[in-house]
């Protein structure tokens, strides 16, 4: 069955928390949302204590009251389970359910998050108040959305206690047919690590030295699947009471996070959403908006709903600044602009007092005589005029293989560099796409990439041999395959791929290296025809491969750092260094030449375009993140949709602002 949101156009609210308030306080609630544009709002998340103040005791009278007082005013409600924050009474009963870290340390109460994944007294008690939440709400009409716990594995993504080390015995019990199976994949020989009886088997806590490398593999996978585990568990029983209603979990697809493989997690949720937020260290904090947005698009296979982000400053962070005038709305329409069909915030009443007292909020603690107050207005009357956009998606020519798994090994202790960070490679090769306006996609090693022109594997330093074969075999059928360094080194058990470097993908791109040369903090290497290698080198010898750019300066001097290669129908390339960001972007912006690929629209620089394609129109988003005036070619027929004025043949972006022209198909 297909569960869709039947919030019309851009859904538009936040996390609504009226617990926190005096009842008297709510009818002002309802009464500015409607003035805000605000549909929906999130309820319950961390409202557990006060739902059942002790065990199979409930008192809903509160929840009641909020969710009529939102369907008397037309707001819809996305109503949580609140699992994410057991009462203290719970672990009073049961102190066993609290987590324990790597150093063998059993943390308290007192957060959130704060239980063991693995704990079985948590699973009962949080089925136990989904199911009483689902018997008493499934059929209220306020109800169109199911948000089941928050965040998951934000703050407790791993618990290394006795009962969790049993759970993941079972789970490796599964993976592997026999003990022999586990310790071949595991390399056990190596350290006298051999395991003669399951029950031998830990998590991977704290140690005397560096653990073993498949060991902490596993033990991620282990992990995820054991949140996931439970988010199934609760969707399942919600699916019970109210088949038709859509369920989501929101995910945490930023900066700061990677504890989750989300492309495990994505088919098992009716709408992906997503939590984002900014680093204020980021100068250009709005290619991480776009990079997040396209991955949760991917991930999502289409739209999807952004359930958290500021308005202004956030709490958690060593400082934590107010957004700059005007970021408020270009953050929150970049989302749409990526496929968001709705735009959330934490939260909407600024808190007085806890954990968050500091964050920002739709609502600020100045009230409504305040800008995020005139922000947040202007941004629903927008969204309101976005609405035929909804449903809409993208459509991109390029895709990057992101890779949980391989980041996870990728960034495990003993590599050949502490300084090469996932993240950090694939948003080098990103953020020259980004700033020429090129459409990209996210895939899995294993996708259909039939779609796409150009395929950029940056870090993909583990894959399998059915990846591995997928991404050559989509050259060999006349595709652009471009490959980073340090990328197909080892299969999925983090075993090194024998005879040469870059392992799965030395013969596709015809070369081979015997000898890597990392380089040190600051170190760079001069490369011919201008420009210079940062990060990482590697003494590669040619095997048909030609060779683009070479080293001219240190011992690798006359040896290739980009190669390019015929294979079967189509070109591979190999980028054996990471050059300085000029170079990398001029390097591919002549891959995409090669490939056929082109910008969605040309535009002045620090003008943002990116396009949404629906069924009778296209929607193109222009966001000047510059500070001058910039016009933009746009058909003859189009529509600005903010204004509703007509935009025949151009439009003029203002500094600072955003347009979206409506072009017909």
């Amino acid at each position: 069955m297909k569960r869709t949101l039947s919030v019309p156009g851009i859904a538009y609210g936040g996390d609504y928390n009226p617990e926190q308030w005096p009842e008297e306080v709510w009818d002002e609630d309802v009464r500015l949302m409607r003035e805000a544009g605000v549909t929906m709002v999130s309820v319950g998340i961390f409202s557990w204590a006060l739902l059942e103040p002790s065990e199979g005791v409930y008192d809903f009278t509160r929840m009641d009251k909020i969710l009529g007082l939102l369907h008397d005013n037309g707001i819809a409600a996305d109503l949580a389970t609140p699992t994410a924050a057991p009462p203290a009474w719970f672990f009073r009963e049961h102190p066993e359910a609290l987590p324990v870290d790597r150093d063998g340390r059993r943390l308290s109460y007192g957060s959130r998050q704060t239980f063991c994944p693995s704990s079985p007294a948590y699973r009962e008690a949080a089925l136990r108040i989904t199911r009483a939440l689902a018997e008493r709400y499934a059929d209220h009409p306020a109800v169109v959305m199911w948000h089941v716990h928050n965040e998951y594995g934000c703050h407790n993504a791993a618990c290394y206690c006795d009962t969790s080390a049993a759970a993941f015995r079972r789970w490796l019990r599964a993976r592997y047919p026999t003990l022999d199976a586990l310790n071949d994949a595991w390399g056990t020989t190596f350290w006298s690590q051999w395991y003669y009886d399951w029950d031998e088997i830990l998590p991977p806590r704290a140690t005397g030295a560096v653990p073993n490398p498949t060991h902490q593999l596993d033990w991620r996978r282990f992990c995820c699947d054991e949140l996931l585990s439970l988010y199934t568990a609760e969707r399942d029983v919600l699916r019970e009471a109210a088949p038709a209603t859509p369920a989501t979990t929101n995910f945490m697809v930023n900066f700061s996070f990677d504890a989750l493989d989300y492309w495990r997690w994505a088919p098992e949720l009716d709408l992906v959403s997503n939590d984002h937020y900014l680093r204020s260290t980021d100068p250009a904090s709005q290619i991480d908006i776009a990079l997040s947005g396209d991955l949760v698009r991917s991930l999502a296979g289409g739209p999807w709903l952004l359930m958290e982000h500021s308005t202004g400053a956030v709490n958690w962070q060593p400082v934590n600044r107010a957004k700059n005038p005007g970021e408020l709305r270009r953050n929150a329409l970049a989302h749409v602009a990526r496929g968001a069909d709705g735009i959330a915030y934490f939260q909407w009443r600024a808190a007085r007092a806890g954990a968050e007292q500091w964050h920002s909020a739709m609502l600020p603690h100045t009230g409504t005589d305040s800008q995020i107050w005139r922000d947040v207005v202007r941004l629903g009357a927008d969204l309101k005029a976005l609405a035929e956009v909804r449903g809409s998606t993208g459509a991109a020519e390029v895709a990057i293989v992101w890779d949980y798994q391989a980041r996870w090994a990728l960034e495990l202790p003993s590599q050949p560099s502490e300084e090469v960070r996932y993240l950090d490679v694939v948003r080098a090769w990103y953020e020259p796409l980004w700033r020429s306006g090129v459409a990209v996609d996210f895939v899995r090693p294993d996708a259909d990439l039939s779609a796409y022109r150009l395929v950029l594997a940056p870090a993909l330093y583990l894959v399998d041999d059915a990846g591995a074969a997928n991404l050559t075999g989509f050259a060999e059928r006349g595709g652009t395959l471009v490959v980073g360094f340090h990328s197909g080194m080892v299969d999925e058990n983090c075993h090194v791929r024998l005879g040469g470097y870059p392992g799965a993908f030395r013969e596709a791109l015809g070369v081979r290296t015997d000898e890597l040369f990392p380089l040190l903090p600051g170190e760079t290497l001069h490369l011919d025809g201008g420009g210079t290698a940062t990060l990482w080198s590697e003494r590669v010898a040619l095997a048909g491969a030609e060779a683009v750019t070479s080293y001219t300066s240190g011992p690798l001097t006359g040896v290739p750092a980009v190669t390019r290669h015929t294979h079967g129908q189509g070109t591979t390339w190999y980028l054996a260094t990471l050059p300085d960001p000029d170079t990398l972007a001029a390097l591919l912006d002549r891959v995409r030449a090669e490939a056929g690929v082109r910008p969605v629209r040309a535009t002045a620089p620090g003008v943002e375009a990116v396009l949404r394609r629906g069924t009778e129109a296209d929607y193109l988003f222009l966001i000047n993140h510059g500070g001058r005036d910039a016009e933009v070619t746009v058909s003859a027929d189009g529509v600005d949709l903010l204004t509703g004025k007509p935009a025949p043949g151009a439009v003029t972006v203002p500094a600072g602002d955003v347009v979206v022209v409506r072009e017909p198909r």
